[in-house]
């Protein structure tokens, strides 16, 4: 067993050892090639048929409820009380549900939150389903 003595040249190997990059690239490409049939499967859609048919009339129109920021509640325009608001709702409720309107309620930003929830427990507990929230990011009705 022989020792070599250091020369006065660097010992240190200055060249690219490409051999583990290789060997990665090959393993990704294996991958690759094993994962790309995978990838390609598609899935069966049924998308609906075009028709010239016109879309059906939309003859129910939605109701609007405004809280204002004095307290004022407005049923489609006209003001009303909650009582009011209750039985209108009640009215609206009567129908088949396909055929209820949408209620919006829009409301203003320093309107109190008591008659927001207030109206909003009035048309929840009406059985009224289609129910949604109109905002505007200047913070007015």
């Amino acid at each position: 067993m022989g020792m070599s003595a250091p020369t006065g040249e660097s010992e240190y190997n200055t060249t690219i050892n490409v051999v583990p990059l290789v060997d990665i690239m090959l393993v990704l490409l294996i991958i690759f090639i094993i994962t790309l049939p995978v990838a390609t499967e598609s899935v069966s859609i049924d998308l609906p048929r075009q028709s010239d048919a016109p879309p059906p009339d939309v003859t129910v129109q939605p109701i609007t409820i405004t809280v204002q920021s004095d307290g004022a509640i407005l049923w489609n325009g006209t003001e009303s009380s909650l009582s009011d608001i209750r039985a209108y709702v009640a009215d609206a409720a009567k129908k088949p549900a396909e055929e209820q309107p949408e209620v919006h309620i829009a409301a203003d930003k320093r309107a109190r939150y008591q008659k927001i929830a207030d109206v909003l427990f009035i048309v929840q507990s009406g059985k009224l389903k289609k129910i949604g929230f109109v905002g505007d990011s200047t913070g007015g009705v």
